[in-house]
């Protein structure tokens, strides 16, 4: 029996099928943006186009993760233990992805094909899945369990789109570590507006509080502007960087932060009462008058 001797062809064949599962893996973690997220998928196409295929592979797996802890593993029959364990599982994949480029799973694989090239590591991820299992073991938090989930669940995330934004290109140390500080707080402020935007149905369908001191159930007009002051200080540290962000990203950024500047303001505006039983929205006239106007902004050197 004479031994099969590569030739060009088969490497050639080899090189189209993983650029093909690339291709469908990076489709998939459209997919899952597009389904789950109108502000977030409204400002990621504003990205050129390879930071947006990075930002949409980054955004596929932190939903997944989140939809396991937010009631899509427990609608499937899985307990607390069980949602713990495919975090565990979900979390492994990602790192041995991280290792080798590879992944079964197209949603890591996706992220993974990112995460190498834009220096995305377990420094960012490790923190990210410890948040994602703490929605499973506890319901209300202090002051330091609290920091410490909206730094996993979402300043890290903020971190990861930065990487994403150099495509694997080169940056001053000194530079990244003061933008990191923006994005985090960019970051921080998403995460502190959907806590109180879904203030209600975190309390009533998932029994949790994520403000610490503070009880949604009988939320005052002082604790609520406490709370979206905070928000407006993290969103005004965040808006000082967007200026020197690369150029195919400032328009997006921009764009997230004042959509969700928009909904911090009506988040005030909105009677601390109702908050319980309405979820604010920005209209999807004024949503797109918003982005148009990041657009505009980033081209004229707002930003």
């Amino acid at each position: 029996m004479t031994a099969h001797v590569e030739g060009p062809d088969d490497a050639r064949l080899r090189r189209d099928s993983a650029a093909r599962y690339d291709d469908v893996a990076q489709r998939a973690a459209a997919v899952v943006i597009g389904r789950y997220s109108t502000s977030f998928g409204a400002a990621s196409r504003l990205l050129a186009a390879p930071l947006r295929r990075h930002v949409r592979n980054i955004y596929a797996l932190v939903r997944v993760a989140d939809e396991a802890v937010d009631g899509v593993g427990t609608e499937h029959g899985l307990d607390d233990a069980a949602v713990l364990a495919a975090l565990d599982e979900l979390q492994a994949q990602t790192e041995e992805a991280l290792r080798t480029g590879y992944s079964a799973n197209v949603v890591v694989h996706a992220f993974a094909l990112t995460a190498r090239r834009t220096g995305i590591g377990p420094e960012l991820t490790r923190p990210f899945f410890a948040s994602m299992r703490t929605d499973a073991q506890r319901s209300e938090h202090d002051a330091g369990s609290f920091d410490a989930y909206v730094h996993g669940s979402a300043e890290v995330v903020g971190q990861m789109c930065l990487r994403a934004f150099f495509d694997g290109g080169p940056v001053d140390p000194a530079e990244l570590a003061e933008l990191d500080a923006g994005a985090r707080r960019l970051g921080a402020a998403f995460q502190k507006v959907n806590f109180l935007r879904d203030v209600g149905a975190d309390v009533q369908t998932l029994g949790r509080r994520y403000f610490p001191g503070v009880d949604p159930t009988v939320l005052t007009e002082t604790e609520k502007r406490r709370l979206v002051d905070d928000i407006d200080a993290d969103l005004a540290a965040a808006r000082a960087v967007i200026g020197r962000l690369p150029a195919g990203s400032r328009a997006a950024v921009l764009a997230a932060h004042d959509l969700f500047a928009e909904l911090n303001a009506r988040l005030r505006r909105t009677p601390a009462a109702h908050l319980l039983t309405t979820r604010v929205s920005v209209p999807t006239r004024r949503k797109a008058l918003i982005v148009a106007g990041a657009v505009v902004g980033a081209r004229r050197g707002a930003a």
